[in-house]
């Protein structure tokens, strides 16, 4: 995986566990949604890279 892609998607996933935990704080069920549905992007996205990294090597 390369660093960039990856540094990407590991700082979509902690924008996304802040958001749900602010979400959840204010009680703001949208904004804890779209922190929940960007942690689990963020999180398939760095599978799907870590796939490709297995057919690579």
């Amino acid at each position: 995986m390369g660093i960039r892609k990856k540094t990407k998607n590991v700082g979509e996933i902690a924008e996304g566990k802040t958001k749900e935990t602010l979400g959840k704080a204010v009680g703001n069920e949208s904004l804890e949604s779209k922190g929940r549905a960007e942690k689990t992007k963020g999180k398939l996205k760095q599978a799907v890279e870590k796939g490709k990294d297995r057919f690579r090597h």
